[in-house]
């Protein structure tokens, strides 16, 4: 049983060192210099990286891409140069902010996120010897854009079966920031894992907005708000793909003393959250720090990625974070967990993705 419902408002993004205030947002720099650069082995200025929604500090999606850049900096001597979204900015706003950063001579140029897709492609047009990426959209095909994708379904999973196997009640929750296709993943794995365990188990389903715009990926209240909903429904145990919005997800399951999973990062080790890691049970991870580094590593091998780069199980790519040592004691959910994953990577589980 699910119902669905939706809320909306406005974005809440940190930044660490302000560089400059454009029509394109903030930014932040490093203060490295290049030592590759006058070495010969990479010509480019460094690593331009333009956020999704919720920007940097949101404890998910787009910190998990800043750890890749963090990474790529101190391993191969590249400064970075990392760009902040506006509140209802457009395509337009995102064609010029990649056009600044492929003009200064960032290479590559990666923005974060589905959105990015109409402004990577018509941007790394231009710029044909700039390698572009773009996380969670393989919709342009072109020789210099990497497309990040991953099997986000296949985490899920492994957290929906986490989920049904701590559940006193039998009857769990999903929180979804936006109603599209992409989130539809998470909640379709972690629908099934769930009935995997327990087929008569009770599913809470909600999406916070319909468009990104409206603010489902960068909503703390409008998580809490939800949050509130499915607890008070029943549920015990719940979980938030939701970007930015998970925080208000995790700060109420925690008041609320009840389980809540994470995802994209392992936010039950992200410093800002804390006061509510004993109720973080786990997260479904997705590799975005990994894809980003890796592209970053292949232009500076000067062996630019290119096309579909998907990530799953099997590859490191997705799987579910085992940090909080009270989900290691419970070794029921444990081996439920580890047995799932085992059966997805040899093919005896096919997850679905609708």
């Amino acid at each position: 049983m699910s119902r669905r419902s939706r809320f909306s408002q406005a974005a809440v993004a940190v930044a660490v060192i302000a560089l400059a205030a454009t029509a394109c947002g903030e930014s932040s720099t490093s203060s490295k210099t290049s030592d590759t650069e006058s070495s010969g082995k990479y010509s480019g200025k460094g690593i331009g990286l333009a956020y999704d929604i919720g920007g940097k500090g949101d404890q998910s999606f787009n910190d998990a891409a800043y750890a890749g850049l963090q990474k790529a900096e101190k391993e191969f001597g590249i400064s970075g140069r990392d760009v902040e979204p506006q509140d209802n900015e457009t395509d337009a706003d995102k064609i010029q902010r990649l056009t600044q950063l492929a003009q200064a001579g960032y290479n590559p140029v990666i923005g974060v996120g589905f959105v990015y897709g109409p402004a990577v492609k018509e941007v790394a047009a231009k710029f044909p010897n700039t390698t572009f990426g773009i996380i969670d959209d393989e919709s342009v095909q072109a020789k210099n854009v990497a497309d990040m994708v991953f099997h986000e379904e296949q985490a899920s999973y492994l957290a929906g079966v986490a989920a049904a196997k701590a559940s006193k009640k039998a009857h769990i929750g999903f929180i979804g920031g936006v109603d599209i296709p992409l989130i539809h993943k998470f909640e379709a794995g972690y629908v099934q894992g769930a009935k995997s365990v327990n087929p008569n188990i009770k599913v809470e389903s909600q999406y916070l907005t319909e468009t990104p715009q409206e603010g489902g990926f960068s909503s703390p209240d409008k998580g809490k708000d939800a949050a509130s909903g499915q607890i008070e429904a029943g549920a015990d145990v719940l979980y938030a793909a939701a970007g930015l919005s998970g925080q208000g997800v995790i700060s109420e399951g925690a008041a609320k003393k009840i389980w809540v999973i994470g995802v994209d990062s392992d936010q039950y080790s992200q410093s800002a959250l804390a006061e509510y890691k004993d109720y973080i049970l786990g997260s479904a991870l997705k590799n975005v720090g990994g894809a980003v580094y890796d592209l970053v590593k292949s232009v500076y091998e000067g062996k630019p990625l290119s096309g579909v780069v998907r990530g799953s199980l099997s590859n490191d790519g997705v799987g579910f974070a085992d940090s909080n040592p009270k989900y290691q004691a419970m070794t029921d959910v444990v081996d439920a967990v580890n047995k799932a994953k085992q059966e997805i990577i040899d093919g005896k589980v096919t997850v679905n993705t609708k």
